[in-house]
């Protein structure tokens, strides 16, 4: 736990310090990047919670994931469709839906914990 505190740290003081400017035309795909990673990182929070996290499975679908949304964007401009809002749509819904599993999680465990401190008085 002190390794991702420590990691996320690094990664915020780089984003401050390191200014990064993507172009314009970029945009697009650098978005639909994010939501696809976000949706991965949610993913894998949820699986954690759960007991059934796999690493090689968060990376593949973080990494593939990520590529093939950027790729869907690309070729949906080169067609003159915008490709990309059916990719926020999809991922915003992936991102809630993992969202409100976790949150079940969360409360269906601390409910049983709570019902189990109950028992022992």
């Amino acid at each position: 736990m002190i390794i991702l505190i420590l990691a996320l740290a690094i990664g915020i003081l780089i984003g401050i310090f390191i200014p990064v400017s993507i172009p314009q035309d970029y945009s697009s795909y650098v978005a639909v990047g994010l939501l696809a990673a976000l949706d991965s990182i949610f993913g894998a929070l949820k699986s954690n919670l759960k007991g059934d996290f796999k690493i090689d499975i968060f990376i593949s679908g973080f990494v593939g994931n990520t590529l093939i949304a950027m790729l869907f964007a690309y070729l949906g401009d080169k067609l003159g469709i915008p490709l990309y809002q059916a990719a926020v749509v999809a991922f915003g819904v992936r991102i809630f839906q993992n969202f409100g599993e976790m949150r079940r999680v969360v409360l269906l465990k601390n409910k049983s914990f709570a019902k189990g401190e109950n028992k022992d008085d």
